[in-house]
Formats: C-alpha cells, structure tokens, sequence
C-alpha cells in the first residue's frame, strides 16, 4: 500500500500509480463502512478547503462539500462569477492566496482548451494541494467512484468487457473529461474496453495512444467503433453517455447537424438485451432522460447509477484525507 499523498495535487489519475489509486480505493471503502455504521472520521479537524466552480455542480459540490464536514473540516464555497477572477485576476495571484488562507483548493473549470491549463497554473504557484472537480480534459473525482463502483460489482475487474458508448443530448454541449478518464484508467485495472461513437465523436489522438499504452502494460484492452450495437454486444458494463464534438468542432454550439444526424445513439432496453445477463448500467449524471437513455433503463435492474453517484462521497473524503492530511 503506498501512503505518500500529502501535499499532491489531484488533477489526473495518469500522475497516480496503480498501487496509488488501489490505497485510495480501500480509504474510500473503508469511509463507506464507518459511514453506513455512524462511525465519526475526524481526520481533518479545523482544514478549510475552497472549492472553485467555474460552472454548475450537484454531485461534485455536494460530496465535497458534506465529505469534507464528516472529515471535521470546512468548505468555502465559491462561486468565480463573484470573485475577481471574473474582472481578470489571474490563476496565479488566486491560487497563491487562497492557498496561504487554508489547506487546500479544489476547482472546476470546463472550458475547452482552458480549464486544464488553469489548473495546471494554479498548481505551480499554490503551497497548498489543488484537486480538479472535472477540467476540460480529466474528471478523476468520477474516474475514481466509477472504478469503485464496479470494482464492487465484479471483484474482479480483469477481463471484463466494459463499454463507452456515446449517446445523443441536447442539454448543453458536454466536456470529453468523463470518457477521457475512463478509457485511460479501466485499461490500467485489466477491463476490455469499448470506445463507441458516431464519426465527429472522436477522443484525442494522444489519449487514444496513451490508453493503448496502458492496456499494454496491464493486460487490458481497447477497441474503437462507429457501431452501437457492436458496444452492447455482450458487455458487462455500459456507460453510455454524450459528449462533446470538441476536438472536430471547438464552436460552442449545442445542437449542429452532427448530432440530429445521431438521434439513434440511445440507450434502450433493445440495446440492453444485447448485453451480458448482469451488465450494469451507468451514468456519471445528471443524464438527459430524454434522449441519452430510457426512463426504464436508467430506473430498471441493471442500473447502479445511484450508487455510483454516492460513491463519489466516499472517494472524495478519501482523496482529501490522503493528499489533505497525513503527518
């Protein structure tokens, strides 16, 4: 078990080793067990944390902001559009401050081809850890109680067969961060992976080549379709979900002829009877119910999307305890 965290930033899982991430994994399980049994875990007594949204957040902000009070800390709220950032502070001058007020800053920030950069400025001039809460490239808050969840499932991830599939919304044009970080992290745990989107859907080359790496090294693998049904065929995770056409199209616009050209890109209990007999559907949320998947799939016996979504309090008291605490 490795336990040298504090003081690291949390901004990709790629800067973790496995054995990193498998201590991270046990932290967050044993949190779940001494939170199901109201077992009190002070570990962070008087820390204050400031978390950062450049944008809106139900799961993100509230698992850190409940995790970090069950740890016995504080979270500052804030809100960029009524900090100086919004009249041009810069990352640095906001990183060096808040980090000399409290003991560390987390931060949301989406924006294509800026939030990763922004985070990365932050973390060379804060003393204090910054942990990303999804950038416009890497989520590895969902990344992390994603693996926890099926990990809880399966056991036994090695060989299983789990699917990225894109799918059709029209909610708001949606960051590549969450399949992003999938398909880097599953392959490191040993899962035969399935990336699947309509052409325009592409991920970056280099995060392609990276995952392919990292399926090397580790005895999983990955394969890329345009074909939907291919993706469903006997897998026994699916995780279809809708992103962005970012890297074809950087313009901002949400719905183009792209995506109306794609409406059949849905999870359906159709597709669903494609799949393994104890294939386990899930979403990072919120999910657009009304084109992304079926009200009876998302609600019915395959979906864990509800435990999912609490996993991502326990492995988020577990990366503040880690990097936050410590001697």
């Amino acid at each position: 078990m490795q336990t040298i965290f504090r003081g690291r930033h949390f901004i990709n899982l790629e800067d973790f080793t496995k054995e990193e991430i498998e201590t991270m994994l046990d932290v967050s399980m044993d949190l779940k067990r001494k939170f199901a049994m109201g077992i009190d875990t002070p570990y962070l007594p008087n820390k204050t944390i400031f978390l950062m949204f450049f944008e809106q957040s139900t799961r993100t902000r509230n698992s850190m902001e409940a995790g970090i009070a069950q740890l016995g800390g504080h979270a500052n709220y804030l809100d960029t559009s009524t900090m100086q950032i919004s009249h041009g502070e810069s990352a640095k001058d906001t990183a060096v401050i808040l980090s000399r007020f409290g003991h560390g800053i987390a931060c949301r920030n989406c924006f294509w081809q800026e939030g990763n950069k922004y985070l990365m400025e932050m973390a060379k001039y804060s003393s204090t850890p910054i942990m990303n809460l999804q950038c416009d490239l890497y989520h590895p808050m969902q990344g992390l109680a994603d693996l926890m969840t099926i990990e809880e499932k399966f056991k036994d991830t090695r060989k299983l067969k789990v699917s990225i599939i894109w799918a059709y919304a029209t909610t708001h044009k949606k960051p590549i961060s969450v399949p992003v970080t999938q398909v880097l992290l599953f392959p490191r745990f040993g899962m035969d992976v399935t990336l699947a989107y309509p052409e325009g859907y592409e991920l970056p080359d280099w995060v392609i080549a990276q995952a392919e790496e990292n399926a090397g090294k580790h005895g999983g693998s990955l394969k890329l379709t345009h074909d939907m049904e291919e993706a469903y065929r006997d897998a026994d995770v699916v995780i279809p979900k809708n992103w962005g056409n970012w890297v074809t199209n950087p313009g901002k616009e949400v719905i183009d002829s792209l995506l109306e050209a794609n409406k059949a890109w849905k999870c359906t209990e159709k597709m669903m009877q494609l799949t393994s007999k104890d294939c386990i559907y899930m979403h990072a949320l919120p999910a657009d119910r009304r084109n992304e998947v079926e009200d009876s799939v998302i609600d019915g016996p395959h979906s864990v999307v509800f435990d999912e979504a609490e996993n991502r309090l326990h492995t988020a008291k577990a990366v503040m305890t880690l990097i936050m605490g410590g001697k």
